[in-house]
């Protein structure tokens, strides 16, 4: 890859001064001091727990077979490991992930649900599942979440005060994982290490009242606008609007919707909001990035890529690798970089994302999500499977006639198009099988030796392979 893929010591210790402003205001080293114990230092050989609680995101029921997702984990999970969800495994999908793609044999773990099904790492402390873990845990575990909200806090805590073991959780303590996920804290970060240029016109507020008068106003200098709430993901919480659509509503109707749209995001006043200018671009990449602990080694970047978005308020469908050309890409990458730097500074660990819109010669910055995803899953994956990533296209394929559909039919239909490493002619690698059941969903990674092929395979050649086309 052309781009820098790492910060010397220089760029490292300037992010750090740069947001030592923002953990002081804070309070960052006081809040830390109690996640002290479990926090993450360094793979030891203890086996690592996989398990994807989503239950931190406001507004996934939006998304179509979200409470499978959590079967994500298993892609990330090798010989020793072992992984949790509370619903079970889609038929045929662990043999195809342990003998087609050679992922190893981990322990699985289901779990009995407590409450909503997303709540994974509750539902882990709850019984016959805790027991399961212990026992797992009696020499020591690393838990690697999806998200490390606090309920993964507190499942390590627990389990080491059940089994006196070390346990320790791979990702950042809460008030750090939250500067990243929520937008109005992550452009703070954003101004302090690389400079207000590099985001987008934004307003912050508190109220309703505020909230109109800021989307009133960009929409006087901006040609389309948006609202955001801060903690959201796959595009939940925003809404776009036309600004001359707004001028003619005048300042009462701008009210009126600003009113609308808090009431369907279910705003409760207790977070900030945003307005924002929703820039003229087609240009979305995505950074993916690896983020050691503070003191051992710069923050890695593994890719930038192009990101498949739908519709006006741009929800993720897919990616690709970019194709951007080597100059953007650079200074996409240091920018990236030098901000991973910052959370690092902070105290943040492992995988990160930051989104970004390229507007002209500005690089812009949009949002991080501090957690694993729709981007990183299958590129990890990939990592797994090939010395060196070949030309791909990842997205999610959603019809009709896939609902219900016995997966194993699904593999039978791609026959030899399907890729493994005795057939790396094969096309097509599966994952995230889980919706199936109840949303005809599943992700796929479409493999060529070129990204135009890549891309036919998966626009053209799979619809024909599932009978869809």
């Amino acid at each position: 890859m052309p781009y820098p893929r790492e910060l010397d010591d220089s760029a490292l210790s300037a992010a750090a001064a740069a947001v030592e402003p923002l953990a002081r205001r804070l309070g960052l080293s006081e809040d830390l001091a109690r996640y002290a114990p479990f926090r993450f230092q360094a793979h030891d050989g203890r086996p690592t727990l996989h398990l994807d609680d989503l239950s931190g995101i406001p507004f996934l029921d939006g998304v179509a077979g979200i409470e499978e997702y959590q079967h994500r984990a298993r892609v990330r999970c090798g010989e020793g490991d072992v992984f949790a969800s509370v619903t079970p495994p889609i038929e045929g999908y662990e043999a195809y992930c342990r003998d087609v793609l050679g992922l190893g044999a981990p322990e699985f773990v289901q779990a009995e649900p407590v409450g909503a099904p997303l709540y994974v790492a509750a539902a882990c402390r709850a019984e016959p599942a805790f027991s399961a873990l212990c026992d797992k845990a009696r020499d020591g575990l690393v838990l690697h979440p999806y998200m490390a909200m606090e309920a993964l806090w507190e499942l390590g805590a627990a389990l080491h005060e059940a089994t006196g073991a070390p346990i320790s959780v791979l990702g950042p303590p809460p008030p750090v994982t939250w500067v990243a996920n929520d937008k109005a804290l992550f452009d703070e970060l954003v101004h302090a290490v690389v400079g207000r240029d590099m985001l987008v016109d934004t307003a912050r507020v508190s109220d309703s009242t505020a909230l109109a008068d800021a989307l009133w106003t960009l929409a006087q200098r901006h040609d389309r606008v948006g609202l955001k709430r801060t903690r959201c993901a796959s595009a939940m919480g925003n809404e776009v609007h036309e600004s001359q659509a707004l001028r003619h509503l005048g300042k009462v109707g701008v009210e009126a919707l600003v009113d609308a749209f808090l009431h369907r995001t279910r705003w409760e006043g207790d977070e900030e909001l945003l307005a924002v200018a929703w820039e003229d671009t087609e240009l979305s990449p995505s950074t993916q990035l690896w983020i050691p602990p503070a003191g051992q080694g710069s923050p890695r970047l593994d890719g930038i890529y192009e990101q498949i978005l739908e519709g006006p308020e741009k929800v993720f469908l897919g990616s690709r690798p970019s194709q951007l050309g080597e100059a953007l890409e650079t200074r996409i990458a240091d920018a990236a970089l030098r901000v991973a730097a910052g959370l690092q500074a902070l105290g943040y660990v492992g995988r990160c994302s930051f989104d970004h819109l390229v507007v002209g010669e500005r690089v812009l910055f949009t949002e991080c999500n501090g957690r694993w995803g729709g981007t990183s899953t299958p590129m990890s994956l990939l990592d797994r499977l090939f010395d060196e990533r070949p030309p791909y296209r990842a997205q999610d394929v959603m019809h009709p006639s896939l609902k219900g559909r016995p997966f194993p039919e699904i593999t039978a239909a791609l026959g030899d198009d399907l890729w493994s490493p005795s057939n790396p002619r094969g096309r097509f690698v599966l994952y995230n099988t889980g919706p199936l059941r109840t949303a005809g969903k599943l992700d796929v990674i479409s493999l060529a030796d070129n990204q135009d092929e890549a891309e036919r395979g998966m626009l053209e050649v799979l619809p024909a392979r599932l009978g869809f086309a």
